[in-house]
């Protein structure tokens, strides 16, 4: 039967079904888990961001449990791996084969950079990229470390990168350079000749049947959205995206259907789950794809949410590196995380209940100490502020500890939000 309409609850069910969570915990994850977690969402957005767990990371385990990361990492940092970066959502691993679908964007990056506001750094760096592009053809792949220096960084709009690494930059959103994984958390640059097969971006598809793949992967990953929602998932143009729609829906990939409370039209995809009911029990990454289009979160489960790392400490209302809390089909709160390895212990540093919500501190706490546990750490200590602090020690046994101001004044990343600092 085919769905036209669909309660508030149902389309967060939905949407929470298509995102991998409801299944069964398996008992060991492997390699194949992960690839099927990566390939149901369709990226790993990256950040720089480490107070508790790279971004990337944490999607995974918040769907699949704890797992190795080391596993993850030799399928997305390895030159010769199934993964690959760009500028997907904003810079994130997808499938190698999927680089294909954003050649055009490649090309209008090229485009949108020969722009008069914009030019001056493909001008700037013209004599770099021969180099560089010369140095990688002789000497294979390499990051930007191996050739930059200090004495060439310049400060402004591209957060005091170096013309080596600008170059790089640049040539990476062209598609005249691809990654070939990471050495630590660096991004290693290469020609796509010596890490893709022969003639591999040669062979996209055309802008229009590229972006349509996409829109359907989209909505195949929101399983219910607006055409706001499925653009931002791979942060395409709006005509674009309803383009696409109007053709999925004339195939019967995509349903229209009504949303309780939605004040714009919704599609979900033909695949999509209606579950009767959805057990789940996580902290999700401020950039995971539940919550990374705010303004849907907002929609769909009533929570406002901002990441507030590059907000000043004193400024801050909920904390620095805030994770959404997320239980069944409800998001019920937000914990402020910090993996404090030194001492090994998790550091809840603000604890705070969803107006309106009810969080189940048991059932947190025990989140908390599968989480404490993947990251090695043997214990977990909780501030004394916010509005589930107490509730939640009270679940663990432990104390409260006085909060200090002091640990408010985390050292942000210097780049914008969403945006791979180190990349």
């Amino acid at each position: 039967m085919v769905r036209t309409s669909l309660s508030a609850v149902e389309s967060r069910r939905v949407a929470l079904a298509a995102q991998g969570f409801g299944r069964a915990p398996a008992e060991v994850v492997g390699t194949r888990a992960l690839r099927a977690g990566i390939d149901r969402l369709g990226l790993l957005q990256i950040d720089s961001v480490n107070v508790f767990d790279r971004s990337h990371y944490l999607p995974l385990f918040a769907r699949l449990g704890a797992y190795d990361r080391t596993a993850l990492d030799r399928l997305t940092f390895a030159a010769r791996g199934p993964y690959r970066e760009y500028w997907a959502h904003e810079a994130a691993f997808i499938a190698q084969d999927d680089l294909r679908l954003f050649r055009w964007k490649m090309d209008a990056m090229r485009e949108r950079d020969a722009a008069p506001a914009r030019v001056e750094h493909v001008t700037r760096t013209e004599s770099v990229r021969r180099e560089l592009h010369a140095m990688l053809r002789a000497e294979g792949p390499m990051p930007a470390s191996a050739v930059e220096h200090e004495s060439n960084v310049r400060r402004g709009p591209w957060w005091g990168w170096s013309d080596v690494k600008l170059g790089l930059e640049l040539m990476f959103r062209w598609g005249d350079v691809v990654s070939a994984g990471r050495s630590g958390f660096e991004r290693v640059y290469a020609l796509p000749s010596q890490v893709l097969p022969d003639g591999f971006l040669e062979t996209a598809p055309a802008r229009p049947d590229a972006i349509r793949q996409l829109v359907a992967r989209a909505s195949r990953a929101l399983g219910v959205g607006t055409r706001a929602d499925i653009a931002d998932y791979w942060r395409l143009r709006s005509d674009d995206t309803a383009a696409a729609i109007a053709d999925l829906e004339d195939a019967g990939e995509l349903v229209p259907v009504r949303v309780e409370g939605w004040r714009e039209r919704a599609w979900m995809h033909a695949e999509a789950r209606v579950p009767r009911a959805m057990t789940a029990s996580a902290v999700l990454s401020p950039f995971d794809p539940v919550v990374w289009f705010r303004r849907r979160a907002e929609r769909m489960f009533g929570f406002h949410y901002r990441i507030e790392i590059y907000t000043p400490a004193p400024k801050r209302v909920f904390g620095y590196y805030v994770l959404p809390v997320l239980q069944d089909d409800t998001l019920v709160g937000r914990v402020d995380l910090k993996s404090d390895r030194q001492r090994g212990v998790l550091r809840v540093r603000t604890a705070w209940q969803q107006d309106g919500a009810e969080l189940d501190a048991g059932r947190l706490a025990d989140t908390l100490l599968r989480a404490a546990a993947w990251q090695g750490l043997d214990g977990i200590e909780v501030t004394d502020r916010g509005t589930a602090a107490a509730s939640l020690a009270g679940a663990l046994g432990v104390p409260l500890v006085a909060h200090v101001a002091a640990d408010d004044a985390d050292a942000p990343a210097a780049a914008r939000p969403g945006a791979d600092a180190t990349a």
